[in-house]
């Protein structure tokens, strides 16, 4: 289906282009995030491409037309970090000069890897919006070609090649969902399944702190606001004009997710299907978390598009789900500050199986007794259930322990 210069045969050109120097990733059906879901629900697992993403799709096939249409001098990118690897790797390739303009604030390890694959890396501008102007101020004083994000044909369609592997290897799907920043994967894929499969309904997912395409489809001019989100790869404040233009056309329906949602996608993932996916890429599980009746019966693909998370993020998400399934608690218990008190206590919540994650031992509070003391444990229990259980038998060996929030 043509629009705008972006037509299915651009996508299956661009899938003969890039195929010997990518990895048709794997489409699989997960048993257990089906039985939480209420779906059947098949991944994409784009998380597996060499450079953790399907923007090397994108910056692949651009880097090619180019040099089909012939010499190139170097190119110029910006990205908060997936595109930035993906042009920055397949330029080596080519043995083309890569400068990419990242904004601060972009994830370390982002950073560090754009710069292990041979580019040169500005870190400027506070947000995309700002490195965006950057970069291509860079572009045209050097000399270099700018390779557009999202909002670029070629990058479109290289995107788009993800949508024909998916029908390819699902059967019957009823429904995809799909990340969304600045739209070229959402695009690209909408070109493609609409041409093979129009039938077939197609949700985008962005974050409810940079909705830009849902506010952009809605005749909203003015740029999202700054914001924080863990799903940085999808925080584009405006959407792309040709990709908008697509999205109007073919998507059926975006929906917005909360920070939540994106972080539980992230540690299920993690402790269900054992991969590690970015918050952008989790976007697409936590839309179907939170949006389960859309989805209930039916089925159902996403796309895990992208793996490159901080390990600090990673240890910070899978910290707040505990605390949000119940298995972190925060008790205080006042114990008088002798010899023995602290050892009864901790042999107490051992024989329950609580296992003592953080303690803090307060004896200086003025409003506490001369002769007492203040424990304040964060534990690991079970559940909900056990933590109950736990502060029972602590009551009932004599001390007066009470739940407290985790902060």
């Amino acid at each position: 289906m043509p629009h705008r210069s972006i037509e299915f045969a651009d996508i299956e050109a661009a899938r003969d282009r890039i195929r010997d120097a990518l990895m048709l990733t794997p489409c699989l059906p997960s048993r257990t995030l089906s039985q939480i879901t209420g779906c059947q629900l098949h991944l994409k697992f784009e998380n597996l491409q060499f450079t953790a993403s399907f923007k090397e799709r994108g910056a692949l096939n651009k880097l090619l037309s180019l040099l089909e249409e012939g010499p190139v001098s170097g190119v110029c990118a910006m990205s908060a970090g997936n595109h930035a690897q993906g042009v920055a790797y397949h330029a080596r390739r080519l043995a083309l000069p890569a400068v990419i303009v990242m904004p601060r604030g972009t994830p370390l390890t982002k950073i560090s890897r754009t710069r292990d694959h041979g580019a040169e890396v500005i870190v400027a501008g506070d947000n995309l919006s700002e490195a965006l102007q950057i970069a291509l101020s860079t572009a045209t004083t050097r000399g270099l070609t700018f390779v557009h994000p999202f909002d670029d044909a070629a990058v479109i369609a290289g995107q788009g090649t993800v949508g024909i592997e998916i029908l390819e290897q699902v059967d019957e799907l009823d429904a995809l969902v799909v990340p969304i920043g600045g739209g070229g994967l959402i695009a690209g894929i909408a070109v493609a399944v609409k041409a093979l499969r129009p039938d077939l309904q197609l949700f985008g997912v962005q974050s409810a702190t940079y909705p830009s395409m849902s506010r952009a489809l809605r005749g909203e001019a003015d740029p999202c606001p700054d914001g924080l989100t863990i799903a940085e790869g999808i925080a584009v404040k405006t959407a792309g004009d040709i990709t908008r233009a697509v999205v109007r056309q073919l998507v059926d329906e975006i929906v917005l997710v909360e920070e939540q949602s994106i972080e539980r996608a992230v540690a299920l993932l993690l402790s269900v299907e054992k991969t590690v996916v970015e918050g952008a890429g989790a976007a697409g599980l936590a839309a179907i978390l939170q949006h389960r009746e859309r989805f209930a019966g039916r089925n159902v693909a996403t796309i895990l598009s992208g793996g490159n998370i901080d390990l600090s993020v990673i240890s910070s998400v899978c910290m707040r789900e505990l605390v949000r399934a119940g298995q972190l608690q925060r008790i205080s218990v006042p114990i008088s500050d002798q010899p023995g008190a602290l050892s009864r206590l901790t042999a107490i919540l051992g024989d329950e199986g609580a296992n003592i994650f953080d303690v803090a031992h307060d004896r200086l509070s003025l409003s506490l007794n001369p002769k007492g003391a203040i424990l304040d444990l964060v534990v690991q229990v079970q559940d909900s259930a056990h933590a109950t259980a736990v502060l029972a038998a602590l009551a009932g060996q004599g001390f007066a322990a009470e739940e407290k929030p985790v902060r």
